[in-house]
């Protein structure tokens, strides 16, 4: 394993602002994995880390093949991290919305573009990333239909969902949207998790990415056995939205099936008591994201739905 400074700069009252990276193997540049790009990203660093400790046992142990080279960068915004801020401290910027980046630009712009200069030569990018609404996903892949997504390869990592969404125009900024446009087969995984650290996700997350390795001949060995992922539209998910604001009470778990009419969630007045609302399964599935925050607004999504299986890809 080695070690890099992707991105450097000089502080005033602190230490300096580095972008670590860690490389394993040489030869082509197959996989790159990018985990925090924003500062409340606990999770998605945390896998980082389960990675870089399997992947130094794997490289001991002469696992990896020989002309395959990886790249991890646990977080490109340890700045934000370090206060507990999602977004960039001096101007509430988001970095994942500045790719591919401005080397002469702001501050956000010039790490974005440090980092893609980097990122954008390797075949493969995965990106552990987090939901702009606080809540939890069942584990899955994510891709935007670029034209040069690739879900049938994104099986490889195992895990029981591959969502597919239309882009919208503020994805195009985003990693992984240049990614693909740079024609790298890019993969944004959700463990579940994001401001609070899940061991069982982490390991989940761990174990899907070395599968992925094997499956691809990056990694020498048999890959662990996964069940099937069911791949649909990020649009078959059924919103349940509150109507209320108030204390959010949930009464089932990701991945509870539950039958149309079934009640979901509670919406409490946060001085009264009282039960504002009670938000109920449209139609019989298992629940894929449910909210988390103790206080939620009004028309804000509690819980996502999904369906029983209907193909409609």
């Amino acid at each position: 394993m080695k070690e890099s400074i992707l991105f450097r700069m000089s502080h005033i009252y602190r230490d300096d602002f580095r972008v670590r990276a860690f490389t394993f193997g040489q030869g082509e540049k197959a996989l790159c994995i990018v985990g925090s790009v924003r500062g409340n990203e606990y999770q998605q660093l945390y896998i980082c880390c389960r990675i870089l400790r399997r992947l130094k046992r794997l490289e001991a142990e002469g696992r990896f093949a020989e002309d395959r080279q990886v790249l991890v960068i646990p977080s490109a915004n340890p700045a934000s991290m370090n206060i507990g801020k999602r977004f960039w401290p001096i101007d509430n910027t988001d970095v994942n919305r500045m790719f591919p980046g401005y080397a002469l630009g702001e501050t956000t712009q010039q790490i974005a573009a440090a980092v893609f200069e980097v990122v954008n030569k390797y075949r493969v990018g995965v990106q552990f990333t987090s939901f702009y609404t606080p809540g939890e996903f069942q584990p899955h892949v994510q891709m935007m239909r670029t034209g040069y997504e690739n879900p049938e390869k994104a099986r490889d990592f195992g895990l029981p969902y591959i969502v597919m969404r239309e882009p919208r125009p503020y994805d195009t900024t985003t990693l992984n949207y240049n990614w693909q446009i740079w024609e790298t087969d890019a993969y944004s995984v959700y463990s579940g998790t994001t401001t609070r650290v899940s061991e069982e996700g982490a390991e989940l997350a761990a174990d899907a990415v070395e599968r992925f390795m094997v499956l691809n001949g990056i990694l020498k060995g048999t890959p662990s056995r996964a069940a099937p992922s069911r791949i649909f539209r990020y649009d078959d998910l059924l919103k349940v939205c509150t109507t209320q604001a108030g204390f959010f009470r949930d009464l089932v778990k990701n991945d509870e099936r539950v039958s149309a009419g079934q009640a979901l969630a509670e919406i409490i007045d946060p001085c009264a008591g009282d039960v504002l609302e009670t938000l109920r399964s449209p139609a019989d599935g298992v629940v894929f994201f449910r909210y988390n925050d103790p206080l939620i607004y009004a028309h804000t999504a509690a819980c996502k739905i999904l369906r029983d299986p209907q193909q409609r890809f």
